[in-house]
């Protein structure tokens, strides 16, 4: 069961303006990545779940968060189908992001009210996900399309909530670009949790990066 609702979840996304993004399935090595971003400030992180037994690791993170992180948001990426929903939302997911837009989603969602965030690429397929319920749409690869494309949806639709994941840097530069264009939250995975960071395990720069990013996101508004 979520432990927050999905006007919750949207609050904290847009009040925070950025979402790590991370897989690992070494479980005690997602612990401290979890902890570092929090420490950080972060308070949602979404799990993309592509590796197997991904639902083991993502059910014994969230109770971790549960006990130790008040307030961390837990959600999970890349669900391809409803059944997945399903699961993770058994297994404690506050949110659930796809990489493209499904109904069958949309329906096991909205029936729970957890929030769930299509990947979408045109205008079409972005109202189709709001006649469907959806308060945020993820705009995936976002490196492909650019601010300019969010500038081009909020102008008939000023309304749309917009979250672009892929390619986004926390650097100000990149992150004043995708603000001024309107979105309301970025989704961050590697360009924040590099490899390097993992390999070294140097979780106090990933604790102080996170701190920054936000730091910006705040500044840039």
């Amino acid at each position: 069961m979520a432990q927050f609702t999905r006007i919750e979840v949207a609050n904290a996304m847009k009040e925070t303006g950025m979402i790590p993004l991370f897989f690992n399935n070494d479980l005690e090595l997602s612990k401290k990545v979890l902890k570092a971003c929090y420490d950080g400030g972060a308070r949602l992180l979404e799990f993309t779940a592509r590796g197997d037994f991904a639902h083991e690791v993502f059910g014994e993170l969230t109770k971790y968060a549960i006990e130790n992180l008040p307030g961390m948001i837990m959600g999970v990426g890349s669900v391809t189908d409803a059944a997945a929903a399903s699961l993770y939302m058994s297994l404690g997911a506050n949110f659930i992001v796809t990489p493209v837009l499904r109904e069958d989603i949309a329906m096991v969602c909205n029936r729970r009210k957890v929030l769930w965030s299509p990947g979408c690429g045109t205008l079409t397929e972005i109202t189709r996900a709001e006649e469907l319920g959806c308060e945020i749409v993820k705009l995936f690869p976002g490196d492909i399309y650019g601010p300019q494309f969010v500038k081009g949806v909020k102008g008939p639709q000023p309304w749309t909530s917009i979250m672009p994941t892929g390619g986004v840097k926390p650097t100000e530069e990149n992150l004043k670009g995708w603000f001024d264009a309107g979105v309301t939250c970025v989704g961050m995975g590697s360009k924040l949790i590099s490899k390097e960071i993992i390999a070294n395990q140097d979780y106090k720069k990933l604790e102080q990066d996170c701190r920054n990013a936000l730091q910006i996101i705040k500044s840039v508004r």
